[in-house]
């Protein structure tokens, strides 16, 4: 895996482990109830963890990645800070040290008060007007350019500070799908200068015929997926 040649670090994505909230069927997307303890991971999500560290040490030695210049990034819900904290101790990183750093923008999507701690069942309804508009907000929510611009911030924060590191971004469902269509978009891009920031390229692909799409990058719980 090469780093893309618009980027200064090499990156893979890690969604959260199966989590209280998966078990129970909850929308857990406020900060306020995300980094509460009782919806950290589910005994099935702690495996699923432990599962994509070794997966993720596995691909750190194929692609001759020294330890030292490996970074975790990592939303501060406490099922992606339990996830990344797994993930830290199978490669024997500490994980109140350096290389491992919680990113407020890389938090779950808020789908507003609505219908926070309703049935999951409800993701239905917002990935519907998703497609339909992904610039129109659910009612006290975020929408789909939201994230992207928040992401955007996190990625060119993430650039800024770290140069020829593998940095694992553990985050969850929506904002990594969204995460994956930006950079997929920009990597696709034929025109712009390589001396062009992430921050402009991403803002050349938030249009509605790219965001609206996010869906086709879903991921399942605990799944690790190489990204650029």
């Amino acid at each position: 895996m090469e780093t893309a040649p618009f980027l200064r670090n090499r990156y893979w994505i890690l969604r959260h482990g199966k989590s209280i909230p998966n078990e129970k069927g909850l929308i857990v997307s406020s900060m306020e109830n995300g980094t509460l303890p009782e919806y950290q991971l589910a005994a099935e999500g702690g495996v699923q963890a432990q599962l994509a560290g070794e997966l993720f040490q596995k691909e750190l030695k194929e692609n001759n990645v020294p330890l030292e210049k490996v970074r975790i990034c990592f939303s501060p819900f406490s099922r992606t800070t339990h996830t990344a904290r797994v993930v830290a101790s199978i490669l024997n990183l500490p994980f109140e040290g350096p290389q491992c750093k919680v990113i407020a923008d890389l938090r779950e999507r808020y789908f507003g008060p609505s219908l926070e701690l309703k049935s999951h069942e409800k993701y239905a309804e917002i990935w519907s007007l998703d497609e339909k508009d992904p610039f129109q907000r659910p009612e006290g929510g975020e929408c789909v350019d939201d994230v992207a611009s928040r992401l955007a911030i996190a990625m060119a924060n993430i650039e800024s500070e770290f140069q020829g590191c593998a940095v694992l971004v553990v985050s969850h469902g929506d904002p990594l799908q969204i995460f994956q269509t930006i950079i997929n978009a920009v990597k696709e891009q034929a025109s712009g200068s390589t001396m062009d920031s992430i921050d402009s390229r991403v803002q050349q692909v938030r249009i509605a015929s790219i965001l609206s799409q996010h869906r086709k990058f879903a991921l399942d719980t605990g799944e690790l997926r190489a990204l650029a």
